[in-house]
């Protein structure tokens, strides 16, 4: 199959040229997003492959249908970009990789809290300018603490797994509970009730209408004064305007995300000669206790090896005309 895969980085091109060549599909590489302004691109194209970041609302599914376009394989598990009505309407296929290492996103979630904690970001830096003074670097012990986990999927699962061995008392919220979780000592609550006892809140729930914004005003003014936040699922599970209000109040403690409700403008791209627009994210870089990363949780080899392996097989399952396992559509959600 000819498939145009917008978005691209070096590190993309390399897993999936790797994981292509026995299934020997055409992939031709763009830089540029997939949206509405560049669905012009996918003339002559079976199917596309797609991030986070492209915007397949219904203007852009219908410039891909008119294309003749059959499938829009995306390369991550969410898919709150994609308009799923237009695309049923539309017959266009839509697949995803549903997991490729809940690890790698558990594991960074950990880093942002050991490093907000610890502070170790601002540690190297001083150590660098031959500054060895331990002063406004204290911490606070994690083991003891109680940590919240918003949404026990698999990365969820992974990283209450970890904050287990820290020592930590866990509770969650999730429509579904895992009682595998349940077993090892995990103790589910009602949302609010997880914002009320938590020192430490990670967010590991996709983004669905009701989920966006779901620690607003509200829900910060539930949690404990001085909490942490860690986001390394979906921008708009916070309300990035009511957190900057909650940060100057002293109410969040610390804030750690990986993920930013506007991110699709800045992440992926070296913007260090320019000057961002973007006034909320400005000013939450200007935070002592705010850490931002640029959607780097899934980025380790064994991840990227599995998003691309996964990729692959759906587009030549699709060829095949056999069962997509990772299908998803408006009926199976």
């Amino acid at each position: 199959m000819k498939i145009a895969v917008f978005n691209t980085k070096s590190y993309d091109r390399e897993y999936l040229d790797k994981y292509n060549e026995q299934a020997g599909h055409r992939l031709v590489y763009f830089e540029a997003p997939l949206n509405r302004h560049t669905v012009n691109l996918t003339q002559g194209y079976e199917g596309v492959c797609v991030f986070v970041n492209d915007i397949i609302d219904r203007e852009t599914i219908k410039g891909l249908a008119e294309n003749g376009v059959r499938i829009i394989a995306l390369r991550c598990a969410g898919f709150n970009n994609v308009d799923l009505a237009a695309t049923s309407e539309y017959n266009i296929r839509v697949v995803r990789v549903p997991a490729y290492s809940p690890q790698a996103v558990a594991e960074h979630a950990v880093a942002l809290i050991l490093t907000l904690n610890r502070k170790t970001h601002k540690a190297y830096s001083r150590v660098r300018e031959n500054n060895f003074s331990l002063e406004r670097l204290v911490g606070f012990d994690l083991y003891g603490k109680t940590v919240g986990v918003i949404g026990t999927g698999q990365i969820g699962i992974a990283f209450c797994k970890i904050m287990l061995g820290f020592g930590c008392t866990v509770f969650a919220s999730d429509l579904y509970e895992s009682p595998g979780l349940k077993q090892l000592g995990v103790v589910y609550r009602p949302f609010e009730e997880v914002l009320k006892l938590s020192d430490i809140i990670s967010l590991h729930c996709p983004l669905t209408p009701d989920t966006y914004h779901l620690i607003d005003q509200n829900a910060f003014s539930r949690m404990k004064d001085g909490v942490m936040v860690i986001n390394t699922s979906r921008g708009a599970l916070i309300n990035t305007k009511d957190a900057i209000s909650a940060l100057k109040k002293k109410k969040l403690g610390y804030l750690g995300i990986d993920v930013y409700e506007e991110e699709e403008k800045l992440f992926f791209n070296d913007l260090s000669e320019s000057i961002i627009q973007d006034d909320e994210i400005s000013r939450l870089m200007t935070f002592p206790n705010v850490l931002i990363t640029a959607h780097q949780a899934f980025f380790t080899r064994e991840a990227l090896a599995g998003i691309a392996s996964t990729t692959i097989q759906n587009l030549t399952d699709f060829e095949k005309g056999v069962t997509l396992i990772n299908e998803i559509n408006k009926n199976k959600i």
